[in-house]
């Protein structure tokens, strides 16, 4: 495989952050090329990135990912600078617009012009990446400005954003270093790759400079049924509960009655008649699921798509700590 391999972990399937750094730990042991994890309304990441960064030597890090409307422009940045020396400069900082259910119901925060939001918070971390301070006036914010008790790294986090949409896409490609999308189908992704592009040209650089790391969400096991059922539930929940935004990107990709029928389910909370709305078709297309060797072919074939620098690994809910190391073996095979 010429695409590096990353592994997405999910903090809540974990009792303690020490668990989480020995996951990670196992990880690099396989060869598996970075590591990142989300933040909504569990564990602060920070902790957990930190013992990580403690406990491995070459394992990269990375954020899936921190929300603008969570914590201040300059506090990022003082997130990802920590982080940087903590881990000797293998941490890659991930930023993306969030959605109203965190943004007003966990942070108390209005959800209002979320990408302007965004665009503002990368160049005031730019800025403190530069100049060691925040000032900055913008149409959101407007900060006076203090100096950054240390010194700046020659070589800064990187940036990477979490977008869907066109024109989210296209801020990615412009202001970011690299672009984690989630259930983009190939055709989908090859098609949102052309508003990357578009967005980096603006931004004066070369699409090559980006990473290109989707997350994919997926089970390997013998007990094949098995496997695609759980995977089935999971990629039917996001497309259908999971808030608007990834079924209305699926949707988008040429799915849109597939997306309505699995909402209609979800209208009377039935997840079982979510799952079964879920065709084979679109589940091959968005998830590896099912005998190891088939989720290694899946997972080779992905990260074959043009543009694609990275194949980011996520699993799916129902996993048991058995399913998880097997697919990490299965995947760690094409390394």
């Amino acid at each position: 495989m010429n695409a590096e391999l990353d592994l997405l972990v999910r903090l809540g399937d974990y009792e303690r952050p020490q668990e989480v750094a020995s996951r990670a730990v196992h990880a690099e042991e396989l060869g598996f090329d970075r590591l990142s994890m989300g933040e909504t309304t569990g564990w602060n990441i920070v902790p957990a990135l930190t013992l990580i960064a403690d406990r491995t030597d070459t394992l990269g890090l990375s954020n899936d990912v921190i929300s603008p409307f969570g914590r201040s422009p300059a506090l990022i940045a003082q997130t990802a600078l920590t982080l940087h020396d903590a881990s000797d400069g293998r941490f890659r900082l991930g930023l993306g617009p969030s959605s109203p259910a965190i943004t007003e119901r966990w942070h108390g925060e209005s959800f209002d012009r979320p990408l302007r939001r965004t665009r503002e918070v990368i160049e005031i971390i730019r800025a403190v990446y530069e100049n060691g301070n925040p000032a900055y006036e913008g149409e959101i914010f407007d900060i006076a400005g203090l100096g950054y008790e240390r010194d700046i790294p020659e070589n800064p986090p990187p940036i990477d954003l979490a977008t869907l949409g066109p024109k989210a896409t296209e801020m990615a490609g412009r202001f970011g270093d690299g672009w984690a999308p989630q259930l983009f189908t190939k055709d989908g992704l090859t098609e949102r790759c052309e508003d990357l592009k578009r967005g980096a040209e603006l931004g004066g650089k070369s699409p090559s400079e980006l990473r290109v790391s989707p997350i994919v969400r997926g089970i390997a096991a013998e007990e094949r049924e098995r496997a695609r059922n759980l995977a089935r539930r999971t990629i039917s929940f996001l497309l259908g509960a999971y808030g608007p935004y990834y079924g209305n990107s699926v949707a988008e990709q040429g799915y849109p009655d597939v997306v309505a029928d699995i909402r209609g389910a979800w209208e009377d909370r039935d997840t079982d008649a979510m799952a079964s709305r879920l065709p084979d078709e679109l589940l091959d297309a968005l998830a590896p699921a099912g005998t190891p060797e088939e989720v290694r072919t899946w997972v080779d074939d992905y990260a074959a798509t043009e543009g694609v620098d990275a194949v980011r690994i996520g699993f799916v809910d129902g996993m048991t700590d058995e399913d998880k190391k097997t697919t990490m073996e299965a995947v760690a095979e094409l390394v």
